[in-house]
């Protein structure tokens, strides 16, 4: 969308008429960094436009599921592992997985065990009752948790394996990266962590110089690609979750979740195909 001469300046109020939202809609879409002018991203809703700039959205917002539904992948009588889908919370507030599963297995006691920020997709383990996830918590402490995560990034990786290890606000933290495909000025990568820290894939990544696509916040902002543009969220992936199972000596607990297909749309539109 080009700026006209007679069309508002500032950001929130041309978001609004081009796209016919509320100005509470169009600030949304800007807080959610899908906003480029001169595609350079920008989230400062009262930023001034001038005559000639181009506006474009990044690709369609991912909706949440409705509320009556997210997919289990592992069960037992103490924990669930579920398919955390794109653009919901993981918990905390009332559209969140863990208040939607609440509703949904009609047990008010279930609370998640970790966190996958909102954009993150898979394996999300949640505890059915507070002493299920007490035990589970030490577990997640005593670093007995196999994470894999994939990942799709800008650029090309040099070798085939990297391990990143420096501190993230002032913690250890830990992240080991393997490159799977590469393909047009992209890369898929596995990635390992040992320790849980804050966005600590997204921000490993960015600190290499591999940020990973549609993340707007700490990855690219400025998108000399066009096509960075057409990615609707961050491609992060929690893939595999394992550990021993808190509450059961002899028994595991292991999921995997299926790349979503957003996550496969990426793929093949950086030249990488069907994985």
């Amino acid at each position: 969308m080009r700026v006209g001469s007679g069309d508002p300046k500032t950001l929130i109020d041309f978001v609004a008429a081009k796209l016919s939202l509320s100005r509470r809609a169009a600030k949304a879409v800007i807080d959610q960094r899908r906003v480029w002018v001169n595609r350079k991203c920008v989230w400062m809703a009262r930023s001034r436009l001038v005559a000639g700039d181009v506006v474009e959205t990044a690709g369609a917002v991912p909706k949440p599921p409705k509320k009556t539904h997210v997919r289990i992948i592992w069960e037992d009588d103490r924990y669930l592992v579920c398919d955390k889908p794109a653009g919901v919370t993981s918990c905390g507030d009332e559209k969140s997985v863990e208040a939607i599963l609440r509703e949904q297995c009609g047990n008010a006691r279930l609370e998640a065990v970790h966190r996958l920020d909102r954009d993150t997709t898979g394996c999300l383990l949640v505890a059915k009752d507070p002493e299920a996830k007490e035990a589970a918590v030490e577990v997640f402490k005593a670093r007995k948790v196999l994470k894999i995560y994939r990942a799709v990034v800008a650029g090309r990786m040099r070798y085939a394996h990297l391990t990143i290890d420096s501190p993230l606000d002032g913690q250890e933290a830990l992240s080991r990266v393997s490159k799977e495909a590469e393909g047009d000025d992209a890369s898929l990568l596995r990635i390992r962590i040992e320790t849980g820290r804050t966005n600590q894939v997204r921000r490993h990544l960015a600190s290499v110089r591999l940020p990973v696509v549609g993340d707007r916040v700490f990855g690219m902002k400025k998108a000399r690609d066009p096509r960075l543009m057409q990615v609707p969220r961050q491609m992060l992936h929690a893939a595999t979750l394992e550990l021993p199972n808190p509450l059961d000596s002899h028994g595991e607990i292991k999921a995997h979740s299926p790349l979503p297909a957003d996550f496969r749309a990426a793929l093949k539109l950086f030249g990488m195909g069907r994985r």
